[in-house]
């Protein structure tokens, strides 16, 4: 009976490049014997350790270093018998092993290691990597799991950012030092840490640019994510002023534990509005009632009116969603500062105007700022569809909050990231030197689409798809202040990678490529070719939705496209018979989380997809990720997921050849 990882507490300090890693970890004897245990810890690849010490229950041990060979050898006879082709993902790598005895029946052991690394740079980029996957040396999920990583740079400022890997919660502290958090209970990880931080220098601008691009095939498209970032521009200047209407669902089923998270909500945002802002609530039931007839300017005074206000609404009547967001975008009236409206409903339009394409025709019309529009759905009685709709033709995003969440909670962490707009309607253009225009554009497919605005302490992660390579000029406008404002940078989309540990681009493109297609298919219908990009790029990345769950069957065979087609379509119908209610709430969070996917969420296992009866995350143990490598089990075989059919008779062709020449011989 392996050993179960109880706890795993890892806390690492990054200064100047040299990352000092100190990791606890507690592990558990469950069975009723002794046991003697070996440690294994692979060393990051291509990290150059000066450092390594390893305590046992308080007593420093001897451990020994293995080199990459006999590591591998280690790792094969543990694929043997656990049979598990993730594994290999650390076969080239060393490791450090120590043997630690005794383990009492019942007891814990801490081992505690601490290590330091040179970080590899590239550019203005460097990486960290944590081996955090540890779900092939655990039976049961760990109980507490906590990682702090502190950076600290003197050399220049610290922009962007950003984990490939998992979404984690980034605080800035100045220019020169950021603290990256992860933490997590009861959790099963398996997936390794990946983290990127980006310097500029000293004399930087105020807005920063750093690229990373993969191209696997020359002949193939290229794939680059730029992280965009004002880095700790908030510190040093005030935010530009932003206009902001709360539009908030004061209806009667909005009674009890709903209306007071609503009102803690609204009552976070109202303090912590910025100096210069203009602002109004809109409560609307059957009747829409306004805090004042007009926008009012931040203030004690008006923030203290409006708190009385708060408290003044109670739930009653019906639900008049139109009437609320035209009275909303009628306030709006001067598109100099940033507008968002921060919409709340938990219902189904029942007053008023009640059809949702004349709804939204109507928002639209009336939206004459380009105010950008944030919904919550509060609950499963929402029309989803209704909301995602008002989001893509108002430039804003929806999200959902299930009857068990806190709606306080929700409203206030998005509004921690848009309260301090830095820069808005931002376009990026790439040029290279050169490149005729016949041969059409340096990019295509970036998500996000369309202008977006950027917000101090946060960044904007965008993703695309590039044919031609060479050195590009990235050129970003935007407004900072009523002013329009350009920043040039300087990049490479390169001709093709010489390692695949950039792999995640691509996947996290298809995320957000995927993510855009379901929602053609939701908002505008359903056709063959989208639903054929859907199942290809699925199937490419591991990338499981709950309408191409079929490919985590293991049967395969020469039916399996047209079988596959025929269950993906089924699967659709229930999104488009699914306006609202549980079913759409969940399929469209779902759709949403693909859209604005910001990790790329490797997992050295079984592929997750969402089970849409128990809106939970299931394990699918069929498809296997390793790395940025997608494998199917098929018939009993472990199949990559691209290799293409005339592959496959090739591969078979030279085995039995093969298999031939080892007949005669004997």
């Amino acid at each position: 009976m392996p050993l179960e990882l109880r706890s795993q507490n890892v806390k690492v300090d990054i200064k100047e490049q040299v990352a000092t890693t100190n990791i606890r970890q507690v592990f558990f004897n469950p069975s009723h014997q002794r046991l003697e245990g070996t440690f294994i810890f692979p060393i990051p690849r291509g990290a150059q350790i000066d450092k390594f010490s390893m305590e046992v229950n308080g007593k420093m041990q001897e451990a020994e270093l293995l080199d990459a060979k006999k590591a591998r050898k280690i790792y094969e006879d543990i694929v043997r018998k656990a049979k598990d082709p993730a594994l290999f993902e650390y076969a080239q790598q060393g490791l450090f092993k120590v043997r630690i005895f005794p383990i009492e029946p019942r007891k814990e052991k801490e081992v505690k290691i601490k290590y330091t690394e040179i970080l590899p740079k590239d550019g203005n980029m460097v990486r960290y990597l944590y081996h955090l996957n540890l779900a092939k040396y655990s039976t049961r999920p760990i109980k507490d799991l906590s990682v702090k990583v502190e950076i600290e740079s003197e050399a220049g400022e610290i922009k962007s950012v950003y984990s490939p890997s998992h979404e984690v919660e980034v605080k800035r502290h100045g220019k020169q030092r950021v603290v990256v958090g992860l933490e997590e209970e009861n959790l099963k990880p398996d997936a390794d840490l990946q983290l990127y931080y980006s310097l500029r220098g000293k004399d930087g601008g105020d807005v920063d640019v750093a690229a990373i691009t993969h191209k696997e095939d020359e002949d193939d498209n290229g794939y680059f994510m730029l992280l965009v970032s004002p880095g700790a521009w908030g510190a040093d200047r005030p935010p530009m002023p932003k206009d902001v209407v709360f539009v908030f669902d004061s209806s009667g089923s909005m009674r009890g534990k709903k209306i007071e998270q609503a009102k803690g909500a609204l009552r976070f945002v109202l303090n912590n509005l910025n100096k210069g802002d203009l602002f109004n609530i809109v409560a609307y039931d059957t009747e829409i009632e306004s805090f004042q007839p007009e926008m009012q300017r931040y203030g004690d005074s008006t923030r203290k009116q409006a708190l009385g206000f708060v408290e003044g609404i109670h739930a009653g009547g019906s639900t008049n969603i139109d009437g609320a967001l035209t009275a909303a975008f009628e306030m709006l009236k001067d598109d100099q500062d940033p507008s968002y409206v921060i919409f709340l409903t938990d219902g189904l339009p029942t007053a008023g105007q009640t059809n949702p394409n004349a709804i939204v025709s109507n928002a639209t019309k009336h939206n004459a700022v380009r105010a950008r529009i944030f919904n919550f759905g509060v609950g499963y009685d929402v029309n989803s569809r209704l909301l995602d709709k008002l989001a893509r033709e108002c430039f804003g995003q929806s999200q959902y909050v299930r009857p068990d969440e806190d709606i306080e909670a929700q409203v206030s962490r998005l509004y921690e990231r848009i309260g301090a707009p830095a820069m808005t309607d931002i376009a990026i253009h790439y040029d290279i030197d050169g490149l005729a225009v016949e041969k059409g554009a340096v990019t295509n497919r970036v998500y996000p689409k369309d202008a977006y605005d950027l917000f101090a302490g946060d960044q904007l992660v965008l993703v695309g798809r590039y044919k031609h390579s060479g050195a590009v000029k990235l050129t970003v406008k935007g407004r900072v202040g009523g002013k329009e404002e350009k920043f040039d940078f300087k990049g490479t989309l390169v001709k093709h990678s010489a390692e695949s540990s950039r792999g995640y681009v691509e996947r996290l493109w298809a995320m957000r490529r995927i993510g855009e297609i379901i929602d053609k298919i939701d908002l505008e219908g359903r056709t063959e070719e989208l639903v054929d990009e859907l199942i290809a790029l699925s199937k490419r990345h591991g990338i499981l939705t709950p309408y191409t769950s079929f490919l985590a069957d293991d049967t395969g065979g020469p039916l399996e496209e047209a079988r596959g087609r025929q269950l993906t379509n089924e699967a659709l119908d229930q999104l488009s018979a699914a306006p609202g209610g549980k079913s759409g709430v969940v399929q469209r969070a779902a759709k949403a989380a693909l859209q604005r996917g910001n990790a790329a969420g490797f997992s050295s296992g079984g592929a997750r997809v969402l089970d849409l009866a128990s809106d939970k995350e299931v394990t699918l143990q069929t498809v296997q990720n390793v790395r940025t490598k997608t494998f199917f089990q098929r018939n009993g075989i472990w199949e990559d997921s691209t290799i293409t059919e005339k592959q496959k008779k090739v591969a078979f062709l030279k085995i039995s050849q093969q298999h031939r020449q080892l007949v005669s011989v004997s």
